[in-house]
């Protein structure tokens, strides 16, 4: 079985699980998100420590479940202080070199995709409960439309390189076609999705915002993984490397979107 057939055959089990518990909403979707994002964690975890940084282990699984359960948990802040005062008190302590690589590496282990993965929960939950799942509904299929098209453009008509020096592989031809993926996503969305709440040229903006912070979401992934030597954040995933390789467009495009959503369609 080719690589490309186990992309297929994956794809077709996970995307309409991964719907139905968008459609569901709730703790179905925040128990699916957490697991991501403690997998995502994981894998960047073990790319930081191929490079020489290691990490507080403890510190970071904490403060990425704080952040992506905040608005669930009680008192989250009062957590978050007590997770970064261990952080900061254990290692300061640690007399092995380099504390302050590991605090700075836990950190930023323990935010990066949690913090992006609580603005998708709060997409889903903008809202009425028809307007969140349009909302984030409309975001995944964006992506999943502009990931679709950037590979099929980059294949066929794919010649300047977007990024040589952090990604090979990736093309302003594929870049391009990108917006066209996205805007096809949007329109399936503002199709299949019922009583869509937003008339479409307000929406249209999120083509463009995730046709460009999705990408860099790819690079910023392709250099920590270059910088580790590896091809793929892991192979949890069959033809699909690791679930940081899966969400890593994900994890700037949805902290954009929100960011759009709040200032704009209020």
């Amino acid at each position: 079985m080719t690589e490309l057939t186990k992309r297929i055959l994956f794809a077709l089990i996970a995307a309409p699980l991964f719907l139905l518990m968008l459609w569901l909403g709730g703790w179905y979707f925040k128990v699916l998100v957490v697991i991501i994002g403690l997998f995502i964690q994981r894998e960047m975890m073990l790319m930081f420590q191929k490079t020489g940084h290691e990490q507080n282990a403890f510190a970071a699984y904490g403060l990425g479940l704080v952040t992506m359960l905040f608005f669930q948990l009680p008192h989250p802040l009062l957590i978050g202080f007590l997770i970064f005062l261990y952080l900061v008190t254990t290692e300061t302590l640690n007399l092995k070199p380099g504390h302050l690589d590991r605090m700075v590496s836990t950190l930023f282990c323990g935010l990066y995709a949690p913090f992006a993965l609580l603005s998708l929960i709060l997409l889903r939950e903008y809202g009425m409960e028809v307007t969140g799942f349009a909302l984030a509904g409309s975001l995944i299929l964006v992506i999943w439309g502009t990931d679709i098209m950037a590979y099929i453009g980059g294949k066929r008509f794919g010649k300047n390189l977007l990024a040589p020096a952090i990604s090979p592989g990736k093309t302003r031809e594929g870049f391009y076609f990108g917006f066209l993926g996205g805007l096809l996503g949007l329109i399936m969305a503002s199709f299949l999705i019922p009583s869509y709440p937003y008339e479409f040229l307000y929406v249209l903006p999120i083509v463009i915002i995730v046709g460009f912070f999705g990408p860099v979401g790819d690079l910023a992934e392709s250099r920590m993984k270059r910088s580790a030597g590896l091809k793929d954040s892991s192979s949890i995933l069959p033809g699909h490397g690791g679930v940081f390789d899966r969400f890593d467009a994900l994890l700037l495009a949805s902290p954009a979107v929100y960011v759009y959503v709040v200032l704009i369609l209020g």
